[in-house]
């Protein structure tokens, strides 16, 4: 299977034989699990994308790489999101659950493709154990046109109606941005690129990358 991953994309495929030998020990028993791999923001290789492993307690965070060719399964964010798997968690009260089922129906409005990520995208679509009832909400926006501050304070005031802490981060063509910093007052906003952080007057425009 050849597919072109984005950031935030779930993969499945990558086996623990496959890690390098200094790989920690519960990152070779997760894969082991067949739990997925998450693709993160890094440069890689030809043929290979950046990403990183999950395991069960909250520091266990490891970065790895993986062949393209390898992988069997993929699951994006946006996916998650029109799967709606979320209705039927046997947590509903979550807050999380709760800012989830209250925005999907006004996200949808936006005729943009939205997703979830972070410890909850990661439970739906897996169906492994991630989330907790303080897990904030972590979503993504797809703008590939500029999103004015105006429209993007508006947006914060429709997430701030929710429960819980949500954090929406704009996937622009060029990187990722936080919703809450481009709506904000800042000349310049932190732009999350695939070779790193860049200070930015439009996350939209890259040549106005600070120097």
């Amino acid at each position: 299977m050849h597919l072109t991953p984005r950031p935030h994309d779930l993969l499945w495929g990558l086996r623990p034989e496959q890690l390098p030998q200094e790989a920690p020990a519960w990152a070779r028993a997760a894969l082991g699990g067949h739990v997925p791999v998450v693709v993160r923001r890094a440069p890689a290789e030809p043929g290979w994308v950046a990403v990183g492993i999950r395991g069960a307690a909250r520091e266990q965070r490891h970065a790895a790489w993986m062949r393209l060719s390898d992988i069997s399964r993929l699951v994006s964010p946006q996916a998650v999101a029109r799967a709606g798997r979320w209705r039927h968690h046997p947590r509903p009260y979550w807050p999380a659950l709760c800012a989830l089922s209250q925005l999907a129906p006004r996200l949808d409005e936006l005729s943009l493709a939205w997703g979830v990520t972070g410890s909850l995208g990661f439970e739906l679509a897996s169906g492994i154990s991630a989330a907790h009832p303080d897990s904030d909400l972590d979503l993504s926006l797809r703008v590939p046109h500029p999103l004015s501050r105006d429209e993007a304070r508006a947006l914060c005031a429709l997430l701030d109606q929710a429960p819980g802490r949500i954090d929406l981060q704009l996937e622009t063509p060029h990187g990722a941005v936080a919703l809450r910093e481009w709506a904000g007052e800042a000349s310049r906003v932190l732009l999350k690129t695939q070779n790193g952080p860049l200070l930015v007057s439009d996350p939209w425009r890259l040549q106005q990358v600070a120097a």
